[in-house]
């Protein structure tokens, strides 16, 4: 009796886990549904695939984007991946956030006084200058034909 408990244990481990999974799974599908059923008129959006957008007109399955004045697409309503709040799509869409790019090309370009930053090529010392290449190739050229270089 005891040895058939431990043999069936990690199946009821594992069953457990799957059920738990699953419940997890399902709030969370719910709690999409439920998000995307508050979409009105007017509420900024994100979809799943990073676009933000207002909302013009909420249908069965599908939802009317505005993405920019007077550009409008629509887009099935499980691509809605959230619906924000005023401030935060404001915050987002109207640029009140530190830009990520410099407005300008200033900061990308090198001073006079400055000197640019090397790259390593993954070359050996000297490679660059070609002095290496150089040394193995005139170790090649004194090398007769049938010799080892051991004399």
């Amino acid at each position: 009796m005891n040895n058939s408990l431990v043999t069936f244990l990690p199946f009821i481990v594992l069953i457990g886990a799957m059920f738990l999974m699953t419940r997890s799974a399902k709030k969370k599908q719910q709690a999409a549904a439920q998000m995307r059923d508050h979409m009105t008129p007017g509420t900024g959006v994100r979809t799943i695939g990073g676009m933000y957008a207002t909302v013009k007109e909420v249908n069965d399955d599908t939802v009317l984007l505005e993405l920019a004045p007077g550009v409008h697409a629509v887009f099935a309503k499980n691509a809605i991946g959230a619906v924000l709040e005023d401030a935060e799509y404001n915050r987002i869409v109207h640029g009140t956030e530190t830009p990520v790019v410099p407005d300008d090309a200033s900061s990308l370009t090198l001073d006079k006084g400055d000197e640019a930053p090397k790259l390593d090529l993954g070359k050996k010392d000297g490679a660059a200058d070609g002095t290496e290449a150089d040394e193995t190739k005139d170790a090649k050229d004194t090398k007769g034909d049938g010799e080892t270089g051991a004399k």
